[in-house]
């Protein structure tokens, strides 16, 4: 099985809604997304998917979330936007663009430097 990864950072605000604590008053973070692909089978040049692809389809999702009020982005406006369901937001925005070449294996989120979420479909 090959993989590749690719991550990116994107800034935005968000509210947690029922937690109890500083969280879920509005505030943001610069997070950090790393999206990993794996497959079995590499192109006819050798690689399984490419890397300014992967990142292209990133920016396209990132795009519409950078340097915004999570809470106020479908589907943030009804989903908690924890870094869980962040990551989560990201597999499945981009299992489609992948599709055919490469599937998602896992995203992982970054809020710090030193906390992470992940999200792995079963």
């Amino acid at each position: 099985m090959f993989e590749v990864s690719c991550q990116l950072t994107f800034a935005a605000a968000h509210a947690l809604r029922g937690y109890k604590g500083k969280c879920e008053r509005t505030h943001g973070h610069n997070y950090r997304v790393e999206v990993t692909a794996e497959g079995e089978r590499l192109n006819e040049i050798g690689l399984l998917f490419d890397f300014v692809e992967l990142k292209e389809a990133m920016r396209a999702v990132i795009d519409r979330i950078d340097h915004t009020f999570l809470n106020e982005n479908p589907p943030f406006d009804t989903v908690n936007p924890s870094a869980e369901n962040i990551a989560r937001f990201f597999y499945e925005e981009l299992r489609k663009p992948l599709e055919g070449r490469a599937h998602v294996s896992q995203v992982r989120v970054w809020e710090t430097d030193n906390s992470v979420a992940s999200y792995r479909p079963k």
